[in-house]
């Protein structure tokens, strides 16, 4: 063995023996993984990832993304290993190391930067949230689409702005979750090239042998999705990774899969198969026994030689930097000769929108027949991509039914021979398409997905994590209710708005007309760390004659209100979200005519309406007005928060049913006579205290 590759040897056992003792101290974690996967690991941060651990967010950088997230200290040491510096919200290098020693001894303990599952935000380096199996090498798929994307919108001659790659290291796990078959699928059909997961074929998950649940052929599978296919017969052979991870990178066309076989235990093939250092620390004795087999000293913890501080020191962060410097000083000339782009390139990095991104936005005038708010919003949404470049997506097959094709010049279709386009094709495949929208989100475009309401429960996990993530995803969910009508219960949804409204952090806005759908865009435009959900309805919504009622800026508020008692001071309260909101109005001008004073408050979005101060919201929902009533056309789940106890919610206490929507709405009480009835069986209630 030559100097130098005992030198890589030591590098790797390092990183072998950090992910041990972290996990042993923790007394929690899955030490198998990085023990086996540490070859694999350093041979591609070592030789090939075009990364700079001075500045992690430089934007053209290589990603590695670890989809095995419970392979953590695998990922934490390399950042330990490579000194990766921290970054603010406000992406500015703090100076300071992302992963300390200290952390890596606190590794799974509260406050610890080391976390049971790599985070983003939460710590440097690390590209993308992950953890539940297979969003990893999903999401990398969006981060494969934004380069090519940025490739094809800002590159000029001379001038290769964007031609990064991406890296995922996958398990069984990941193979198995639908998610990532989806994922690889899109990404064969466009022909991802700058993509190259990484299967780590160990044959291990938790309740045992592979055999017990799998026995896919996965490279003939990955073969029919049309990507090339590679295998490294032992994880240990560093000449084997090596030639693979240069032939991926040589590779056009296709996106790769490397599949390496290994064995979870100490790294070594013919070693013993401990398959239980997959799930749980591996025991003082087996510790011991492990450090021993890699010629380490048997008492020793945390333990980073100084040669391998060294090496990783000169190895990486010289490359990283030369290739990052070479980089700013392209663009400093790229500015001089595309001032526009390179003025985008840095908005983007910022979440900024342009100047006068929002000049455009349309306004619509009363009209009692209205428009449908998918189609207001499909308006809206092509006025404001024209002015932000670099909004783009698409739909899970239903573009033509949520209104989400961008139809002006020039914004054409992302293809594989055509990489400038702007509409996305997800095909039916929710789940992945909302991981790869987190993907396109993460490398700073402004990306937006769209299915019906129904399907959101398809793509659930993905969103959760757009939120968890704090990415300022858009998505755009219609057919918002029983008023789909005949398409039945199997697409009416009933519990999706409950479930949306409960992810924290996620932004749901139900317009109630189209004025309100452009105050929703208005809203959600500026968010920087935050999700949104657009609930949007099929049928024709009347468009409100706002000067008999209050202006729908009201709008980013979450809850405004609407129509009120002539001395401000209501006895009865009707709240309505989307295409209730208009029954709610023609049941207050009844009641008005009654002379019972009456209040109409619209509240699109409960969440915004939240982070409004207490006044402001008292203002709306006097807290002395205890006779309310809310109206919407899903499950009242929640709704008793801003009814009270002694409020009453029409809704959806069932699934819907099959037939016209003037059928539905009628025998599932959403009449104007229902709500009046309601009004004045609160007024009698609250006459009785």
């Amino acid at each position: 063995m030559t100097e130098r590759e005992q030198l890589e040897l030591k590098c790797i056992n390092t990183i072998r023996t950090l992910s041990i003792d972290a996990v042993q101290a923790a007394n929690s974690g899955h030490p198998g993984t990085p023990m086996a996967m540490a070859p694999v690991v350093y041979c591609l941060w070592d030789r090939f990832l075009r990364f700079d651990p001075e500045d992690p967010i430089w934007p053209n950088r290589d990603r590695f993304v670890l989809s095995a997230g419970h392979a953590s200290m695998l990922l934490y040491s390399m950042l330990f290993l490579t000194g990766v510096k921290a970054v603010d919200p406000q992406y500015e290098i703090l100076g300071h190391p992302s992963v300390t020693l200290d952390d890596i001894k606190h590794f799974r303990q509260l406050g610890s930067k080391c976390p049971g599952h790599p985070e983003y935000r939460m710590v440097s380096g690390i590209e993308t949230t992950t953890g539940p199996l297979g969003q990893g090498v999903a999401t990398s798929v969006g981060m494969a689409i934004a380069a090519q994307w940025m490739a094809a919108h800002f590159n000029r001659p001379g001038f290769d702005m964007f031609d990064f790659r991406v890296y995922a290291l996958a398990g069984d796990g990941c193979m198995m979750e639908g998610i990532s078959n989806e994922a690889a699928s899109i990404a064969g059909h466009l022909g991802l090239s700058n993509l190259c997961w990484i299967y780590d074929n160990n044959h291990i998950t938790i309740e045992g042998n592979t055999a017990l649940a799998f026995s896919d052929d996965v490279a003939i599978r990955f073969l029919g999705y049309h990507w090339n296919v590679l295998r490294v017969g032992d994880a240990n052979s560093m000449e084997s990774l090596e030639e693979a991870l240069r032939t991926a990178r040589e590779t056009t066309g296709r996106p790769t899969l490397i599949i390496v076989d290994s064995h979870i235990a100490y790294g070594a093939p013919h070693k013993h198969d401990t398959s239980a250092a997959h799930g749980e620390p591996l025991g003082e004795d087996e510790v011991r026994g492990a450090k021993r087999s890699y010629g380490w000293p048997e008492d020793a913890h945390f333990l980073v030689p100084d040669d391998v501080r060294q090496h990783f020191a000169e190895s990486m962060r010289r490359r990283g930097r030369e290739l990052r410097e070479a980089w700013y000083a392209r663009l400093s000339e790229y500015r001089k000769s595309y001032p526009d782009l390179a003025a985008q390139i840095e908005r983007m990095q910022r979440r900024e929108l342009p100047e006068g991104w929002d000049a455009e936005l349309p306004s619509f005038k009363a009209d009692p027949k209205g428009i449908a708010s998918r189609d207001s919003s499909g308006q809206v949404l092509n006025a404001v991509a024209r002015r932000v470049p670099w909004l783009i997506g698409g739909a899970a097959d239903l573009a033509p039914s949520t209104k989400t094709r961008l139809t002006f010049e020039g914004a054409g279709d992302f293809e594989e021979d055509d990489r400038r386009g702007r509409n996305f094709h997800f095909g039916i495949r929710e789940h992945a398409m909302a991981a790869i929208v987190n993907g396109l989100s993460l490398c700073k475009i402004r990306p937006f997905g769209s299915t019906f309401l129904i399907f959101s429960d398809y793509l659930k996990p993905s969103l959760r994590l757009s939120a968890l993530m704090e990415l300022p995803v858009i998505y755009i969910f219609t057919h918002d209710s029983i008023g789909l009508g005949e398409d039945g219960p199997t697409h009416q949804p009933i519990e999706q708005l409950a479930a949306l409204r409960s992810v924290p952090g996620l932004i749901t806005i139900r317009p109630a007309d189209a004025n309100e759908v452009v105050e929703a865009w208005r809203a959600i435009m500026p968010l920087t760390h935050r999700p949104a959900a657009l609930i949007l309805s099929r049928q024709a919504l009347p468009t409100l004659d706002r000067t008999k009622y209050a202006s729908a800026a009201g709008v980013k508020y979450g809850a405004y209100v609407l129509g009120d008692a002539p001395d401000g001071k209501p006895d009865v309260i009707l709240i309505g979200t989307g295409s209730e909101v208009a029954m709610c109005l023609d049941a207050y001008e009844r009641l008005r005519g009654e002379g019972i004073k009456a209040r109409v408050v619209s509240m699109p979005s409960w969440e915004l309406f939240e982070l409004q101060s207490k006044e402001y919201r008292a203002s709306v929902l006097p807290p002395t007005v205890t006779a309310r009533v809310s109206v919407e056309a899903a499950g009242i789940f929640g709704w008793s928060r801003y009814v009270g106890l002694d409020g009453t919610s029409i809704g959806m206490h069932s699934f819907g049913a099959s037939a016209p929507i003037k059928e539905l709405l009628k025998h599932f009480g959403f009449t104007v006579d229902h709500v009046v009835a309601a009004a004045r069986e609160q007024l009698a209630k609250a006459a009785q205290k």
